[in-house]
């Protein structure tokens, strides 16, 4: 049996997120014409952009809003996929590539406009990403995505170590490249906004309800509850990400539910502070074992990585990322840390988000690589879209069948192994 995932409530961003909308868990039965399963940012998007269809529909959260990845990432909105412009256009052809660059380019635009348009009590700066690189080769790379963005349209432009070091406070990396689309969020105040923004357009949400069931009878699904309940529903939209892989045969097996680990020092003096992200930047590096750090909107300074795959046992769990913020950040040397988290990302085959339709009404979304603030947010439109009738084109990636990792059961040992190659290959800070 897994473990429990460690409390959301020891992270930062529970002790400084807006309060929650006001939900219950599901009493007896009901119906919809849509359910969605996951109250993060992709099940609540959907939501919110059924609602505003005129759509019925109804969201079923196991635990509270934002439990999962929506309430434990990082804070940085960043649009792209791990894949760069060319190579979606190798891989995908010329006119779905280039849609699927577009869509890409425009996730953190969804992000910004729906805090805006919505009145979200959500701090928030959009000031760009950085992305520091660790070597020269990796240098050459990021250069060479800069250019592509450039080419694009997109302000992008390369820096060199000193323009990396002025914008980040660190002199780690040989340079790097700037995104300006990109920003800073508190993310479990963003996920509680949406979650707002739905109700408000007629969306019904029901924390604390887990899906116990899943199945087709007739033209309509059936969901059990794990409190004895039923929803019928004509259409399922499932977008539970890492936490809900059990519901439906196979979903599990198609992704590694990696563990990323967090830690904020306490808010930084006015001396300290001015030296890191001076202009607001967030950043993360090149590594395959990458580093993603920023300031919060108090001053804090923030780390994250990756850490055990199994659940924390004590602080020492998050020893590594304290050593690494010291050596990237000397300036914050004995500034104490106030907090410490982690959560679970889905990491799929091929590094792409994923959509399935096993069966006729139940759409699957799953796999955000790093980018899913701004990634479900945007694909939550598009699954509404989608189930709202428009068509296959109106979603971004192709529904493919799903697909499991080979030898799953082994999934801990390689992918332990793969840690400790890329640890190896990406060397010191």
């Amino acid at each position: 049996m897994a473990q429990a995932p460690y409390p959301l409530s020891h992270s930062l961003w529970a002790a400084t997120a807006a309060p929650a909308p006001a939900t219950l868990p599901l009493e007896g039965s009901a119906q919809a014409d849509v359910l969605v399963i996951g109250g993060g940012y992709a099940g609540l998007s959907t939501a919110l952009h059924l609602a505003e269809r005129g759509i019925d529909t109804l969201v079923l959260e196991a635990r509270e809003i934002g439990f999962g990845g929506s309430g434990r990432n990082g804070g940085q909105v960043i649009p792209g996929l791990k894949y760069d412009p060319d190579d979606l256009v190798r891989l995908y052809g010329p006119e779905r590539g280039e849609r699927l660059i577009d869509f890409a380019g425009g996730t953190a635009d969804a992000v910004f406009d729906l805090i805006e348009r919505h009145g979200m009590d959500v701090p928030h700066e959009r000031t760009g990403w950085i992305q520091g690189a660790h070597t020269e080769a990796a240098l050459r790379v990021a250069h060479g995505r800069a250019e592509q963005w450039s080419r694009r349209g997109v302000a992008a432009r390369p820096l060199d170590h000193a323009q990396v070091s002025a914008l980040t406070g660190t002199d780690r990396y040989v340079g790097g490249w700037i995104d300006p689309r990109a920003g800073a969020i508190q993310p479990l105040s963003y996920v509680r906004g949406l979650a707002r923004a739905a109700m408000a357009a007629g969306a019904r949400i029901h924390t604390g309800t887990p899906v116990a069931g899943l199945r087709r009878d007739g033209g309509r699904w059936l969901a059990a509850t794990a409190s004895g309940g039923r929803i019928a529903a004509q259409r399922v939209v499932m977008c539970t990400n890492a936490y809900g892989g059990d519901l439906w045969r196979g979903l599990k097996q198609s992704i590694i539910d990696a563990n990323t680990f967090q830690v904020a020092t306490q808010p930084l003096p006015d001396e300290v502070r001015a030296t890191i992200f001076p202009q607001g930047q967030v950043c993360s590096d090149t590594r395959n074992l990458l580093l993603y750090f920023r300031l919060d909107h108090q001053g804090r300074l923030l780390m994250g990585g990756r850490g055990p795959f199994r659940e924390p046992k004590g602080t020492q769990d998050w020893g590594h990322l304290e050593r690494v913020l010291a050596k990237l950040f000397p300036q914050a040397t004995g500034i104490p840390f106030e907090y410490r988290w982690c959560g679970r990302v889905a990491v799929t085959r091929d590094y792409l988000p994923h959509l399935h339709e096993p069966e006729p009404g139940l759409l699957i979304d799953i796999g955000c690589q790093g980018r899913g603030v701004g990634l479900q947010t945007a694909m939550g439109k598009a699954l509404a879209a989608y189930t709202a009738g428009e068509g296959p084109d109106a979603l971004p990636v192709p529904l493919t069948p799903i697909k499991g990792f080979p030898l799953y059961g082994l999934r801990r040992v390689y992918v332990n192994a793969v840690v400790s190659w890329y640890r190896l290959n990406d060397g010191g800070v």
